[in-house]
């Protein structure tokens, strides 16, 4: 029967016997015991005190819809600055996210919600849900890519747009021309051959969605989407799949955004990028602190950090347009107008008239969504 010992560290040090415990070596026989029993106390004080230190730290609960590849870097950056909190992230897509949110909104969890698009934040802030607060460097943000309250009840952190991702190999072999704006998409040449996000789900979807009725009007916003759903294949339930897919060439075109269709050209899909002459959906991640945060002074910390230029530095790895200015690059594939081909939207408008937009997208297209 093994012996249990409670510091598995020192399990293989020998437990003295008392038959080694000889008359006249009973004082070396002590020191043998005593220098054990020190070695137990210190390895005791060694494990508390690493729990005090991680008790210690404060645990922000940060709801976000970020790419993946996006969420290591802030938490790190972020958390060398501020050694005495931690992030813990819970991650789904934008319409998860909001739907999770607007659930919970009289038992609340989250401490800070980042990286979710600005649409469904003002939503939030609709529901009387975040805290107004302006972060430390906001005013050298562009003030347009943030909430109009003074204080701000949510910050931008990068503007991501609708794009065409168009896999020419494939396009090729079905004989498909290259499609220069949305109204040619709705084309009978077009069946079966496309894939784009379901709204419902999809911060993508939704800007799209809510482009085309801004952009159209409600009801040739529509009629274009009921010419354009005799050509999708699919709705899926992220915003980067339909690149993805048509990177891989399961579908010749999928709806999409440019920061995936510019990452998975750097890696060799051959896959061009189409900005619609008509113009583009767009929307925004940002930030916000919920007010009903219990650690309201590290919420803001983290909402001071995603506001700096360093976290502005992190996001234009993957964003050609940045809240601070001077910091976004030049990314390949995305035009020198990108900003000027961004239609005007209300995300005021957007929010207010979520729900029955999605109901009704749903009434109409929802067979295609994926299961």
């Amino acid at each position: 029967m093994s012996q249990f010992w409670p510091f598995p560290s020192l399990a293989a040090t020998p437990l003295i016997k008392g038959s080694e415990m000889k008359e006249g070596a009973g004082f070396n026989g002590c020191k043998g015991f005593l220098k054990v029993a020190a070695r137990c106390v210190m390895a005791a004080s060694v494990m508390f005190g690493a729990a005090q230190a991680a008790q210690a730290k404060t645990q922000l609960l940060v709801y976000t819809a970020l790419e993946d590849e996006a969420m290591k870097p802030y938490k790190d950056a972020f958390e060398k600055a501020n050694p005495d909190i931690e992030i813990r992230w819970v991650r789904d897509s934008t319409g998860a996210v909001t739907a999770k949110l607007l659930a919970e909104k009289s038992n609340p969890r989250a401490d800070v919600v980042l990286g979710l698009a600005a649409s469904s934040l003002t939503l939030l802030d609709l529901q009387g849900m975040l805290m107004p607060y302006q972060p430390k460097d906001f005013d050298a943000l562009t003030r347009k890519y943030s909430d109009s309250n003074n204080p701000p009840h949510w910050v931008g952190m990068d503007v991501w747009g609708a794009t065409i991702c168009y896999n020419r190999v494939e396009a090729e072999k079905r004989h498909l021309p290259k499609p220069t704006s949305w109204e040619d998409l709705a084309k009978p040449v077009y069946k079966g051959m496309i894939v784009m996000p379901s709204p419902v789900s999809s911060g993508t979807g939704y800007l799209d969605v809510t482009s085309w009725l801004q952009t159209f009007g409600d009801e040739k916003g529509w009629q274009y989407m009921d010419a354009l759903d005799k050509n999708v294949a699919q709705y899926v339930h992220s915003g980067s799949k339909p690149c993805t897919l048509a990177g891989t060439g399961e579908f010749p075109i999928g709806i999409s955004f440019e920061f995936r269709g510019h990452e998975l050209q750097a890696q060799g899909a051959p896959i061009d990028l189409i900005f619609p002459k008509e113009g583009l959906g767009w929307d925004m991640e940002a930030t916000g602190v919920m007010k009903t945060t219990k650690h309201p002074e590290e919420a803001k910390k983290l909402a001071d950090f995603m506001a700096s230029r360093q976290a502005n530095e992190i996001t234009a790895q993957w964003w050609a347009i940045v809240a601070y200015p001077g910091v976004a690059k030049k990314l390949s594939g995305i035009p020198d107008n990108y900003p000027q081909l961004l239609v005007k939207n209300d995300f005021v408008w957007s929010a207010k008239n979520r729900q029955s937009i999605l109901e009704d997208w749903q009434k109409r297209y929802g067979s295609k969504e994926q299961k």
